[in-house]
């Protein structure tokens, strides 16, 4: 009886074993690529979604894109999309009489927003609405997001202070407030900096925001800054 049992099962074993034939193997690859999903890099792309959303509701009126803005169910990649749709279309229109309404509307949201990309369009938006008052604060954080482990939130970031200085007429104040903030980073960094590769993004990003600023102030202010950020400049 006991012969018979290990019988049985090593016939059980070699059939588990046995290779199964071309025609089963293909029809296991054939399965599994039916039922496996379709991955196309761009659909994770945030760059790619926020761009597309953008382009999709740009015609979108005033009304329709504060309420995109104000809706908190609405995913963030089409709320940083409406915020960037409504700066580029509408934020150097605004009237006094709007202007305080959109302002609570945009603080609201970045005070509840913990997406990179709203905050950024956010900022970047009230310092467009209303230089005087959201520079100084804004700007620093924008620096800051440059360190982004998001290569895109980065990116985003600096475009921003870009755009931001390009409408400033290099005023001395602002560009003081950049250059501070941009001494002490790398001051905090100095000890990579020796080692760091001219061709990394956010430290170009740093230097080329570092040469606008020292262009506006002098380059007297060269000598308040680390020997190797010299060395990169």
């Amino acid at each position: 009886m006991m012969r018979m049992r290990v019988i049985i099962f090593s016939g059980l074993l070699i059939c588990l074993s046995w290779p199964a034939s071309a025609q089963e193997q293909n029809a296991t690859s054939a399965t599994a690529a039916a039922i496996a999903p379709v991955y196309d890099e761009a659909i994770f792309d945030d760059k790619f979604l926020i761009e597309g959303y953008a382009a999709k509701i740009a015609p979108a009126p005033k009304d329709v894109l504060l309420a995109m803005i104000n809706d908190n169910t609405i995913p963030a990649y089409r709320k940083a999309a409406a915020v960037r749709v409504f700066r580029e279309r509408f934020a150097s229109q605004v009237v006094e009489k709007e202007k305080s309404i959109i302002e609570r509307f945009l603080l609201r949201q970045l005070e509840r927003t913990d997406s990179p990309y709203v905050q950024i369009e956010v900022m970047h938006t009230l310092i467009v609405i209303d230089r005087y008052r959201y520079f100084d604060a804004m700007v620093p954080v924008l620096i800051q997001k440059i360190d982004h482990y998001e290569k895109y939130v980065s990116e985003l970031a600096f475009e921003s202070l870009e755009h931001i200085n390009e409408l400033g007429n290099q005023r001395a104040r602002e560009a003081r407030i950049e250059f501070n903030t941009l001494r002490k980073i790398f001051f905090l960094t100095r000890r990579k900096l020796a080692e760091a590769n001219e061709a990394d993004p956010k430290l170009r990003y740093k230097l080329e925001l570092l040469r606008w600023s020292v262009k506006v102030l002098g380059t007297d202010e060269l000598k308040n800054l680390p020997k190797e950020v010299l060395n990169l400049m």
